[in-house]
C-alpha cells in the first residue's frame, strides 16, 4: 500500500512552471486537511528548483506527515495518444486528492499498457459517466462548446484543466458540463491533459485502428497553454 498522503507534479521547463499557483493551491490545501502546514515548506522548495532544462519535480506528503520533494527529469513531451476504458472496479479511494491512489492508478495503467498498447485509461463513475483517466483530466468538443465532466461527480481537480478553460474564457468559447458514457465520447475530438504533456487528443480506443484525425483544434490551444509558462 502507498504511503503517499498528498502527491503534486509540475513541470519546470528552463525555470518556467504554468499554473504553479494552482498547483501549490492544491497541494497545500490538501496537506492542511490532514493538519499538515505546506505553504512555507513548498516555496522554499521551488526557489531550489533548476532555472535550466526538463524537470518534473513531485512534491509529497507521507503518512507520517513528513514533507519531501522529489526531482525527476522530464519525459518527453508526448502526442496523439490511444486510450482504453476500464470496465473493472474503481481503484481510487480517494479521487479528490492527489497522492493517495497514483500507485494503484499507475498499475492500472501499466496493465492497459500490456494488453492495449495504450497511452492511458479512461475512468468512469458508477453511473458510466466518464470522470477522468488514470494521470489526466478529460476534455472533449461537442461543435463548437467545450465539454468537462460535471464538477459533482467524483474526480481530481485539474490545474492544467483549469489552464484550459481560462483560455477558452478569453477566447469567449462556451464551456459546459456534461455527463457523457465513453460510447458517447468515441465519435467526438477528446482530449486529455495534464501538467508533463499538457493537451494531447485521442487517436484510438482500445482495439480499434489508429484515427489519422486530419483536423484537430489541438495545435493552437496547446501552443497557448504552452506560452503561459511563467519564471519562479
Amino acid at each position: 500500500m502507498t504511503s503517499l498522503q498528498v502527491a503534486d507534479s509540475f513541470l519546470v521547463a528552463n525555470g518556467k512552471v504554468r499554473g504553479l499557483d494552482l498547483h501549490r493551491r492544491r497541494f497545500t490545501a490538501s496537506c492542511a486537511a490532514l493538519g499538515v502546514e505546506a505553504g512555507e515548506y513548498f516555496d522554499d522548495q521551488v526557489k531550489r528548483l533548476p532555472a535550466f532544462g526538463r524537470w518534473f519535480p513531485r512534491f509529497e506528503l507521507d503518512a507520517d506527515d513528513n514533507l519531501s520533494v522529489h526531482l525527476r527529469p522530464a519525459l518527453p513531451q508526448g502526442g496523439r495518444i490511444r486510450v482504453v476504458v476500464h470496465d473493472g472496479p474503481d481503484p481510487r479511494t480517494r479521487p479528490l486528492v492527489k497522492g493517495p491512489d497514483l500507485e494503484a492508478l499507475g498499475a492500472l495503467k501499466s496493465q492497459a499498457t500490456k494488453a492495449f498498447g495504450a497511452d492511458e485509461v479512461l475512468l468512469t463513475d458508477p453511473d458510466g459517466v466518464v470522470v477522468e483517466a488514470a494521470y489526466s483530466a478529460v476534455l472533449w468538443w461537442e461543435d463548437d462548446t467545450l465539454c468537462i465532466p460535471p464538477t459533482t461527480r467524483a474526480y481530481l481537480p485539474s490545474v492544467t484543466s483549469e489552464l484550459v478553460r481560462r483560455i477558452a474564457a478569453a477566447e469567449d468559447i462556451e464551456v459546459a458540463e456534461r455527463a457523457r458514457t465513453a460510447a458517447d465520447l468515441a465519435t467526438t475530438e477528446v482530449w486529455l491533459l495534464n501538467a508533463l504533456h499538457g493537451i494531447r487528443p485521442v487517436e484510438a480506443w482500445n482495439h480499434d485502428p489508429i484515427d489519422p484525425l486530419p483536423f484537430t483544434r489541438s495545435k493552437p490551444w496547446q501552443q497557448t497553454l504552452l506560452g503561459l509558462a511563467t519564471g519562479i
